[in-house]
């Protein structure tokens, strides 16, 4: 179901607008998303993507999951769809992150080494602009080094991991409700649904 753009103010069309520009030159940005804060770039892009994993400091072998803008986008990253994700995905009242198998068109070093992909369609204002700006699926990983824990807000991420990113988006920096990471399941392509994290 495609959803048409809604009116941002003028602070955050610039800001989408710069993040855009830095990941469609291959850059690292740090955005808020519909969960915690997040290290993005293009999903598409392998050098950009090994950028994250650099910062991060995490095994490449750990895969990372993207977010988009609206279901029919997921088609361009997934081989088949099962019909039962269509329903999950329109029904689903929080962030939900659901791995699918036959992930395609997207950096390898995403993919799962079962040829797996976690995929979210975030319905938050700001990631969701940003997903339609770049007219391509970004990578969300939290905004924090491998192994600790995850930013709640802005203020939680470290100066150092904010000085090794290109970009830092400045909407909603002033947000402190606390914030969890999504749900998540895995689909196999017969409509199998296994619980990964509630």
């Amino acid at each position: 179901m495609r959803r048409e753009p809604v009116e941002l103010t003028k602070a955050w069309q610039e800001d989408i607008k710069r993040a855009v520009e830095v990941m469609r030159k291959g850059g690292v940005i740090l955005y808020p998303t519909d969960t915690v804060w997040g290290i993005g770039c293009d999903a598409t892009n392998e050098e950009a993507v090994r950028k994250i994993y650099e910062i991060k400091r995490r095994e490449d072998s750990k895969a990372m999951l993207v977010l988009v803008d609206n279901e029919d986008r997921v088609m361009n990253y997934v081989r088949e769809v099962p019909n039962v994700a269509w329903d999950v995905m329109e029904l689903a009242v929080n962030p939900l992150t659901i791995i699918f198998d036959g992930a395609k068109s997207l950096a390898p070093s995403l993919v799962g080494e079962d040829g797996s992909i976690g995929i979210r369609v975030t319905r938050e204002t700001f990631s969701q602009q940003l997903c339609y700006r770049m007219q391509k699926a970004i990578v969300s990983t939290s905004a924090n080094f491998s192994g600790e824990p995850s930013a709640r807000c802005f203020d939680d991420i470290s100066e150092e991991l904010k000085q090794m990113v290109d970009y830092v988006c400045t909407s909603r920096r002033n947000e402190h409700a606390p914030t969890q990471p999504s749900s998540i399941i895995k689909l196999g392509v017969n409509g199998e649904v296994k619980i990964i994290r509630k």
